[in-house]
């Protein structure tokens, strides 16, 4: 009987009543592990979190410590001369793109989302082309081109027989209207490309439910599209506004007294550190107004679908003259942008590239390979520790980091420039006296001057267009990989570069490639941080256009253009592709 009465133990049923318990011991001593392994590795990880962002704010610090101790007082002078001037040139040139840009922008943006016309899907490539010319190049062309001596001019005197200027009225590029067209020409591609993302995204229902109610199509993009859409184009409005204050090869070319120009006519043509740091105080009081403003506008500008489902944009269909104007109205900002400049340089780069080259240009192409490829290696990988700090520790401390680091992007060059330089020249002048008295040798200059400052500029600034990418792959990898990791007895280190490494190579290339290109067309930070006789592209462009010699300066100015166009058209894929369910 007793045998009878006995069961056969069965392997694979001890195995099922056992897994329960087994797989939540397993659960739990994985993640006391986790634990024990993140709270070993949050010290060093906070620590290096801590330089960065020490790193990071030394030049903010710099500026409000000098502006506030200067060793003149000179703001009743700046504030009854300089400043009221630079201020008005500065709202009214930053005004006017940010309404250019949001008109044409945005406008564009709505086309090509929801209508068809002729042309529709080339123009959806080519109207982010103008995002690859910088400014200062934007400038130099149609200066050229629209100019007294320019094409422009000297037609219509030929044609019409007009003696002199007096003759006839023709607008002035050099101007701050020039400096409006100029800038908004080559900046829109920022509020195109936000409102393009966020029209794609936008559900088909709701509108359709506007249409439903008796909204004619234009009413239902103000009062349903536009709105969703607003907190997407305030951010682009934003760059844009940055970018006018960041720029300084445009204003001066065209002769507009904006707070950049003036901040650097203060240092250099005066000689007024103090003075300069002062205006250069009020220029961060701007962008710190500019990001309360962006927040403020997308307070409560939420908005959410209910359904992971996503219905194909039924596009309307525009034939006839309104199909012609559609294209005509995506075309112009293309044109301006775009077709313009590269028409202005392209012929000259093909007839002057021996003279070019033989003017500096190959070296200063070696030099801005060699320095913006050194910027975006170290960007990334600051970029890849605070990200991964960020991971893995969590604390508010590391979190506030990242965001700090992501403010480096809206400090001005010419800021960035001054809060760099003051203390690093400090440094040198301390190590300098130390080894006069010590050892009777003297250092010079170690830092300021060198491409260690230059390139310490370049990752401060261009930090967040590194960290964007990084941290949103870092975003994709499961957290169990981390857990399953540290259960097999791996630290925090081997399991970023064993494992998160691999994975991150697409991103990292992203983050990389937008850094380097970011650092080619760099000209503010160029111009007061690098050594001398020490020439990159952007500044090799700048000094021949400042000597008028254009024509030796197009082969330097159509080479940035072309490196810039890879980025911009990688992006642009990324965001006409976004929309889930459906095809462009």
């Amino acid at each position: 009987m007793s045998a009878h009465n006995s069961q056969p133990t069965d392997p694979a049923i001890s195995v099922q009543r056992l897994s329960p318990l087994s797989g939540a011991m397993g659960a739990w001593l994985s993640a006391v592990r986790n634990r024990r392994g993140t709270r070993t590795a949050a010290p060093a990880w906070t620590l290096i979190t801590a330089l960065i962002l020490a790193l990071i704010s030394l030049p903010i610090v710099t500026i409000i410590v000098l502006a506030l101790t200067p060793t003149e007082n000179i703001w009743p002078h700046l504030v009854s001369t300089v400043l009221p001037h630079s201020l008005m040139s500065t709202a009214v040139l930053a005004g006017g793109v940010a309404t250019a840009c949001l008109i044409a922008g945005t406008g564009a943006a709505w086309l090509i989302t929801m209508y068809r016309f002729p042309g529709r899907e080339m123009l959806d490539r080519l109207l982010v082309l103008p995002l690859a010319v910088p400014t200062y190049i934007a400038a130099y062309c149609y200066a050229e081109l629209l100019d007294y001596a320019g094409p422009v001019q000297t037609y219509l005197r030929t044609t019409f027989g007009f003696a002199t200027v007096h003759d006839y009225w023709f607008p002035q590029i050099r101007s701050l209207g020039g400096g409006v067209l100029v800038m908004a020409s080559v900046l829109y591609p920022y509020v195109y490309l936000t409102a393009r993302s966020s029209f794609a995204q936008q559900s088909v229902c709701v509108l359709e439910v506007a249409r439903t109610l008796g909204r004619s199509p234009i009413a239902t993009f103000f009062s349903v599209a536009l709105p969703i859409a607003r907190p997407a184009i305030a951010a682009g409005v934003a760059l844009v506004i940055m970018e006018c204050l960041n720029d300084l090869g445009a204003v001066q070319y065209l002769g507009i007294d904006s707070l950049s120009a003036t901040i650097y006519a203060t240092w250099l043509h005066r000689s007024n550190i103090g003075g300069a740091a002062q205006l250069a105080t009020v220029m961060l009081m701007l962008v710190v107004m500019l990001f309360a403003i962006e927040r403020a506008s997308r307070r409560g500008a939420r908005s959410h679908n209910t359904t992971g489902r996503y219905r194909a944009i039924p596009f309307h269909e525009l034939t006839g003259a309104k199909g012609w104007c559609a294209a005509l109205f995506t075309a112009i900002p293309f044109v301006l942008g775009f077709v313009v400049p590269v028409a202005v340089i392209a012929p000259d780069a093909i007839k002057h590239t021996s003279e070019a080259i033989s003017s500096g240009f190959l070296d200063a192409a070696l030099n801005s390979l060699f320095l913006s490829a050194m910027a975006a290696a170290i960007a990334v990988i600051v970029a890849l520790t605070l990200a991964y700090a960020t991971r893995i520790v969590g604390s508010g401390f590391v979190r506030t980091a990242g965001r700090v680091a992501a403010l480096g992007y809206a400090i001005p060059g010419t800021v960035l420039a001054i809060g760099l330089l003051i203390p690093l020249a400090a440094f040198d002048n301390r190590v300098d006296d130390f080894m006069r008295a010590t050892f009777g040798v003297s250092t010079g200059l170690l830092l300021s001057g060198s491409l260690f400052a230059l390139t310490l500029a370049y990752v401060i600034r261009f930090l967040a267009v590194g960290l964007a990418p990084i941290d949103a792959g870092l975003g994709r990898i499961s957290t169990n990989l981390d857990a399953a990791a540290r259960t097999l007895g791996q630290n925090s280190f081997s399991v970023l570069w064993r494992i998160h490494l691999p994975l991150l190579i697409p991103p990292i290339g992203a983050a990389a490639l937008l850094v380097f290109v970011d650092g080619m067309k760099e000209l503010p930070a160029t111009l007061l941080l690098r050594p001398f006789n020490f020439e990159t592209l952007a500044t090799h462009v700048y000094n021949l256009a400042s000597l008028e010699q254009l024509e030796l300066a197009s082969v330097g100015s159509l080479t940035i253009v072309l490196v810039g166009l890879i980025p911009v058209l990688l992006l642009h894929e990324a965001i006409a592709g976004g929309r889930a369910g459906s095809s462009r």
